[in-house]
């Protein structure tokens, strides 16, 4: 299947911005009875009253790589990177298990484009345009980004209901967490900056 490349669209804001988990980590417990979550690490890019929505940074993608994305979405053919020229490559990654074929990238602030790029935090903004692989793959994209294919997502309600069940920790973003090339280390980093041990987790424990 060719992913497909669409513009983010932009969650009403709730009445108390200060209780969303917008730019921060969710890292699912061990006791997550959802396999498809198991040992994630989800950034959230979206969440309001009306849900949330969020990519994993920290499983691959399987059978493809970004070279062959490009080419199954004609970039490398319409002279978008010159004969001879090698891409730039971003990592592509299963960002969730909705829509599987959408295409969202994840990127620093470097990058903008109007109507399309959506600021997240002060450093991360996402774009789903094929623009912006475009951008990569000619050299003029972000310092830093990642794709991922498909997305987490969450009712009205539902994530907080997950968070009280003790299904997820959650912790400040950083670019290691983000982008760094490790995507096995990633998910015990992230149990490190809040100071835990896998080993002593359990259904009991508290989020964070």
């Amino acid at each position: 299947m060719t992913p497909e490349i669409d513009p983010p669209t932009t969650p009403p804001s709730g009445s108390d911005a200060d209780q969303y988990l917008e730019g921060k980590m969710l890292i699912a417990m061990p006791t997550m009875g959802d396999d498809r979550f198991a040992r994630t690490l989800i950034y959230i890019c979206a969440h309001s009253d009306d849900g949330a929505m969020g990519l994993i940074v920290n499983k691959v993608a399987p059978s493809i790589e970004f070279p062959e994305l490009l080419e199954q979405l004609d970039i490398q053919n319409n002279g978008s990177v010159g004969e001879g020229a090698t891409a730039p490559t971003v990592p592509v990654l299963q960002g969730g298990p909705v829509e599987a074929g959408r295409g969202f990238v994840l990127h620093s602030h470097d990058y903008h484009q109007d109507n399309a790029t959506l600021p997240i935090s002060d450093h991360i903004s996402m774009t789903a345009t094929v623009d912006v692989l475009k951008a990569i793959a000619r050299g003029a994209g972000p310092s830093k980004a990642m794709l991922a294919l498909g997305y987490a997502g969450w009712a009205p309600g539902q994530l907080e209901h997950e968070i009280q069940a003790n299904g997820w920790l959650h912790c400040e973003a950083d670019d290691d967490l983000l982008f760094g090339e490790d995507l096995d280390a990633k998910y015990d980093q992230a149990l490190a900056k809040l100071g835990v041990d896998i080993s002593f987790l359990s259904g009991d424990a508290g989020h964070a």
